[in-house]
């Protein structure tokens, strides 16, 4: 499946399984923007990196009417442990099955070191308050990228 496209529908998605027990669903973030990233794996270094980046912005993001929301395949065990590690607040959404990264287009086929391997190609969504896509970025680079969610926000707020 190719990545979804501005402008598209994002898909739903009801009561998955998120840290603390928790669940969360589209539905939760009706009239508000929410950025939903599609990480590899929990305590990684760039997995790390992104998520204390989006961390460090909840505040700016928040005050733009934004929600952020973060997906893997690790489990809600291993969200909560990665969560306590590195004090972060935002929720993290447990894709054991796999079944949202598939929906969003984000579980390919990788390689390294010449092994081939299926996994989420880092990626984030923009989604607005009546989930419909906005923006999309495919194959992110950690460097800037929080910076550029921001500054698509603030642009999308603007218009």
């Amino acid at each position: 499946m190719t990545h979804l496209s501005k402008g598209e529908k994002a898909p739903d998605f009801k009561d998955l399984p998120t840290d603390g027990d928790g669940t969360v669903s589209l539905g939760d973030f009706k009239g508000r923007m929410l950025v939903l990233y599609f990480y590899p794996k929990d305590d990684t270094s760039g997995c790390t990196k992104e998520a204390c980046a989006f961390e460090a912005n909840l505040k700016s993001l928040d005050n733009c009417g934004v929600s952020v929301v973060g997906v893997s395949k690790d489990s809600v065990k291993k969200h909560d442990k990665f969560k306590e590690k590195y004090n972060l607040s935002l929720p993290l959404i447990s894709d054991e099955e796999t079944d949202l990264c598939e929906r969003y287009g984000v579980w390919k086929e990788k390689s390294m070191y010449g092994r081939s391997y299926m996994g989420i190609e880092r990626s984030t969504f923009l989604i607005d308050g009546d989930g419909t896509i906005q923006r999309v970025w495919p194959k992110v680079k950690v460097n800037g990228h929080v910076e550029d969610v921001l500054e698509a926000v603030k642009q999308a707020k603007a218009a």
